[in-house]
């Protein structure tokens, strides 16, 4: 058989976190990384510039968004045919898949270096935001094709049961970011542009372990000879449809963050959101790596039709979830101006926005983690419909009501609270879903 042990253990607390935590660790590290980036760019240049990376991160969202669908949902598809015991149309898949993938880099590169100036240019920014946003973008896109590459292989090799190879590679990609971020910036005097580019070459140490690991006839999956089935592409693109979803309206919210910081309170704004996001993306980190973690267990157990295993699993995840979810909300309450104070002084007015900022938004950490699973339970379990509706309608539909309502009667508050409501309804939501699908799926 080519199923790998993991999947035929009992499903205990134990063996679901030694499954787990190193895509726990992974996606914790490279939210840390991405968090000193930022910590390097605003003491190195200034929070302008950091206002700056927050500006171009809806971009960067939209050209990865297709990759996360492919990967999230090609990864449901090829593991439920693993479950099956159809290995070599999962390798085939699996190849064809990651083809789809460069050919998407490429094309998005073109379309992000044709439109970014014009984009910048209608935002009515200062000289110096605009001109930093054209700058760490210009050096990012270089990248497309290795972050591309980066987000599928880490997927791919947590479902192979390379958990650990895919943490060292996280945390070797973050380390490299983090030297070269201080060495590009203060060192070689390149500015914002050498954020980037630390970046992108930190990203890249994923993409080429990946070429190399997933090369080898030992792997559970490897490279093969490719079958176009656009049968499969389909599959995968429904079932990952809600992760590309989150990707796209997360980067429309992010630009309406901004457009209203910029209203009410003017660029100081955008770059206390930006600190606020760093949080609640370390925070929410936890969440995605959990569930990332148990995905491949899911969809696996699913091809099998093992209910038990299934209900057993999805039971531990709700108790691991509820656990993070207190201790998050109490760590970001008690080091609220520790982090804050990290990227702005308390003599800048970034500080106290972002202060008081975090304190709200840290309500929504009581909710995120439990949409967050459902969302990721239904694309394992190949319902991409549900996964996409929860997903639109946590990152979007809510956010965009609260983003527009709550700030009129509460002034910038309202910015700050429309997150934990918007997650709030979620989960209202999410329960829905997860008692009405409960017996089809017998979890």
């Amino acid at each position: 058989m080519e199923n790998s042990n993991v999947y035929e253990k009992p499903v205990t607390l134990s063996n679901t976190l030694k499954f787990a935590v190193p895509t726990i660790a992974m996606t914790v590290f490279m939210s840390f990384y991405t968090m000193v980036d930022g910590l390097f760019v605003s003491n190195l240049i200034g929070t302008s510039a950091l206002s700056a990376i927050n500006l171009t991160a809806p971009i960067i969202q939209l050209v990865t968004a297709i990759s996360t669908m492919l990967a999230t949902g090609g990864s449901a598809v090829i593991m439920r045919k693993m479950g099956e015991q159809n290995g070599k149309e999962a390798k085939e898949d699996f190849t064809f898949l990651i083809l789809v993938n460069v050919i998407v880099g490429v094309a998005m590169c073109a379309v992000g270096y044709l439109a970014m100036e014009h984009i910048f240019a209608g935002m009515n920014l200062s000289a110096d935001v605009e001109g930093y946003c054209v700058e760490y973008l210009g050096h990012y896109l270089v990248f497309t094709v290795p972050i591309l590459l980066m987000n599928n292989f880490t997927l791919y090799m947590i479902a192979s049961e390379k958990a650990n190879l895919s943490l060292i590679c996280s945390v070797m990609g973050g380390v490299l970011n983090m030297v070269l971020d201080y060495v590009f910036i203060a060192g070689a005097g390149m500015g914002i542009s050498g954020a980037a580019v630390a970046t992108g070459i930190g990203y890249s140490v994923t993409a080429v372990v990946g070429l190399f690991v997933f090369s080898s006839k030992k792997s559970l999956l490897h490279f093969t000879k490719p079958a176009f089935r656009l049968k499969v592409l389909a599959n995968a693109a429904t079932n990952g449809c809600s992760e590309m979803a989150t990707a796209l309206v997360t980067g429309i919210i992010t630009m309406m963050f901004n457009w209203t910081m910029l209203r009410y309170v003017g660029e100081d704004g955008v770059a206390a959101v930006t600190i606020i996001m760093y949080v609640l993306m370390f925070a929410s980190s936890l969440y995605t790596g959990y569930s990332y973690g148990v995905a491949p267990m899911l969809s696996y157990y699913y091809g099998e039709q093992n209910r038990e295993k299934l209900k057993k699993l999805v039971v531990v995840s709700f108790k691991v979830i509820a656990w993070i979810s207190v201790m998050t909300v109490v760590a970001s309450f008690l080091l609220t101006r520790p982090l804050v104070s990290v990227f702005a002084r308390p003599d800048n007015p970034v500080y106290d926005l972002a202060v008081t900022g975090n304190r709200i938004c840290t309500m929504a950490l009581f909710f995120i983690g439990f949409n967050i699973f459902a969302s990721g339970m239904f694309t394992a379990l190949s319902n991409g419909i549900v996964s996409a509706v929860l997903a639109f309608s946590r990152s979007f539909v809510f956010m965009l009501i609260m983003m527009i309502v709550l700030p009129l009667i509460l002034g910038v508050n309202g910015i700050w609270l429309a997150t934990p409501v918007a997650e709030l309804m979620a989960f209202v939501l999410s329960v829905v879903m997860f008692f009405k699908y409960r017996k089809k799926y017998g979890y």
